[in-house]
């Protein structure tokens, strides 16, 4: 039985490691991008032509990076980050309702709409709360990416909830691997904030999973370990056989990134990928060493 997926955003970091790891499970691929070429189609011409024929999953991954230190936090860069996850989500959710033949789609969303709380731990029967910009987005997001989900469509809607991606050359690696190779690595602000995560090799197998699987509704794409910030630090910086002692003041992770930016990486809240795990996945990698290990070739 062929396999056919679509993914948008499949040129990003999360995206082409998907799709060579679909690719050698035997699926075929398209990527939806901005630039055509071989096994793509564009934007223009999935809002023009819809979802090819031969297509029986949708996957996607598209988001303006938010964490870029090159870009300013401007009124027009929030709206590229708004619109390249709610427009994108919505386009493909409507999209599916053309295509009869696609049974499963996944759309990854974030996991900022869980409130920080020193006593709380949450799953994915929390709803999540608005209290900032970035909840905000993420309620928007899945609210888009369920726009075009009836009864009576054969297709299921998956939300995969995501805490940071961890994998070599790309995401939060990338941005701390140099620091952390020269030994100046060390937790943002104080520390203690705890850091949702996965590897990058779970969220690619979560997501077939779910495919393969026809699952539906919330999951959160997160691994079973609750690590903070520190934890998550000091642990990179032991697989790397380096020191974990400097602290990027608070006040320099505002000054970089801005304050509703920032909150991405001073704050964060405790959760459990309790339906994950019901859904039958099962994590390579559930704890920080083992990912870590991985992620610095051990």
């Amino acid at each position: 039985m062929s396999k056919h997926t679509l993914i948008g955003g499949g040129t990003g970091f999360i995206g082409s490691h998907l799709s060579k790891h679909l690719a050698k499970n035997g699926y075929e691929v398209t990527v939806i991008s901005r630039m055509p070429g071989p096994k793509r189609i564009t934007w223009h011409e999935l809002e023009k032509q819809g979802i090819p024929n031969s297509v029986d999953s949708v996957v996607n991954a598209t988001g303006q990076n938010v964490l870029d230190p090159s870009r300013r936090w401007t009124p027009g860069f929030q709206q590229n980050v708004w619109n390249s996850r709610v427009n994108s989500s919505k386009t493909l959710s409507q999209a599916i309702q053309a295509a009869p033949k696609v049974k499963s789609f996944v759309n990854l969303c974030g996991v900022s709409l869980y409130p920080p709380s020193a006593t709380k731990t949450y799953t994915e029967d929390d709803q999540g709360e608005n209290y900032d910009y970035m909840s905000s987005l993420c309620l928007a997001w899945e609210e888009a990416a369920r726009s075009g989900d009836t009864k009576d469509k054969p297709c299921k809607c998956s939300i995969v909830r995501t805490g940071a991606v961890v994998g070599r050359n790309g995401g939060m690696i990338q941005s701390i691997w140099l620091p952390f190779k020269l030994g100046l690595g060390g937790p943002m602000g104080a520390g203690n904030q705890i850091m949702p995560w996965i590897h990058l090799h779970d969220l690619c197998g979560l997501i077939q999973h779910l495919i393969e699987n026809s699952e539906s509704g919330v999951f959160n794409g997160v691994a079973p370990e609750i690590v903070s910030n520190k934890g998550f630090s000091q642990a990179f910086a032991s697989a790397l056989n380096r020191p974990c002692l400097f602290a990027v003041p608070e006040f320099v992770v505002h000054a970089i990134f801005g304050k509703e930016r920032a909150a991405l990486l001073l704050t964060g809240a405790k959760i459990q990928p309790k339906r994950t795990l019901a859904s039958g996945y099962q994590f390579k990698y559930p704890d920080v060493k083992s990912a870590l290990a991985e992620v610095v070739g051990k």
